[in-house]
């Protein structure tokens, strides 16, 4: 493969991803420089194209008032609910490892369930295959089950009304926006603004170690475990260009695991994204896998313009011989 991308497993061929022991990892300060010895395909630099989805999480803080149960903005409790393919959620890393809603896509099977918020954190999900629960693990590893699931997938949750254990800006929005208008901007101010850039830092840094990581751990053959570091930099709001590398590495991950509807699924996610080498695409042996499926063309023409207009040139050139004399 071109380090810059990875792929999907057979879920009857490739053993169980171990449920313990999980790692957390401390944060690095580095950038986040892309390259192929780092990717396992180049970075594209198009302007992302986005699904639509739902307004975002926003982070808890010490004053959100307490709620009472069953209504909406009530206390926090668990519910069940059993989704088909797609299930039309975005996910997100929280700060505390876990996996909580950041978006629900309008219309589809999440959202018409009237169950999930923003904000709602999983806590099991049915096994990869069969009847077994499993309790969520750090954010990688629910999402490796997530993706791979055969059959519908039963989602554990706890209601928590738009709050985040996100590590992302401390907000309070309100008293910096007063101040600013009020042309006054308070030590406190300063800050909340120094605490939001230095977690935000954090953040970046900690992408840069799990990308770093699975890297490693993709050219030593061991294609789980890459997942869930490259899943990891998905979960943590990357910048684009991040997501675009990451989805690919992902993908790159499920061929080499002969998962190629998972493989599908994450190359679609990076050139949402804005990863453009489609010719990588065509030829990095890693995702030859996927290349034999009969959804890698179409998927292909959703993005590649420029192979959609030379095949349409020489379709021309082909019918009318006008070029040929």
């Amino acid at each position: 493969m071109s380090i810059a991308s990875i792929t999907n497993p057979s879920l009857c061929s490739s053993p169980t991803i171990p449920r313990t022991k999980l790692t957390k990892h401390s944060l690095i300060s580095k950038a986040f420089p892309f390259s192929d010895s780092q990717v396992c395909c180049s970075l594209s630099t198009r302007a992302v194209k986005l699904g639509v989805f739902v307004v975002k999480a926003t982070p808890a803080t010490e004053s959100q008032p307490s709620k009472s149960e069953g209504g909406e903005g009530g206390e926090e409790y668990e519910y069940e609910v059993v989704l088909d393919k797609p299930y039309g959620l975005k996910f997100m890393k929280g700060r505390d490892g876990g996996t909580y809603i950041d978006a629900i896509a309008p219309g589809s099977a999440a959202d018409k369930s009237g169950k999930f918020t923003v904000g709602d954190k999983v806590i099991a999900t049915s096994a990869v295959f069969g009847e077994e629960i499993w309790p969520a693990a750090e954010y990688g590893r629910t999402m490796y089950t997530i993706r791979q699931r055969i059959g519908p997938l039963l989602m554990k949750m706890e209601k928590r009304y738009g709050k985040v254990e996100d590590g992302g800006e401390l907000t309070e929005k309100e008293i910096i926006r007063a101040e600013r208008n009020s042309g006054v901007i308070s030590n406190r101010v300063r800050e909340i603004q120094m605490q939001n850039y230095l977690r935000k830092k954090e953040q970046k840094e900690l992408r840069e170690k799990d990308l770093r990581e699975g890297l490693k751990l993709y050219k030593s053959g061991k294609y789980e475990e890459a997942l869930e570091k490259f899943e990891s930099v998905l979960g943590s709001k990357p910048a684009p260009d991040e997501a675009s590398v990451a989805s690919y590495n992902v993908a790159c991950c499920y061929s080499k695991l002969n998962q190629v509807q998972a493989a599908i699924s994450a190359l679609d996610d990076a050139m949402k994204a804005g990863y453009e080498d489609f010719k990588r695409i065509r030829t990095d042996p890693d995702l030859a896998n996927v290349r034999a499926s009969e959804e890698f063309e179409p998927l292909m023409k959703k993005y590649d313009e420029s192979f959609i207009n030379e095949n349409a040139i020489n379709a021309i050139k082909s019918i009318f011989g006008i070029f040929n004399k």
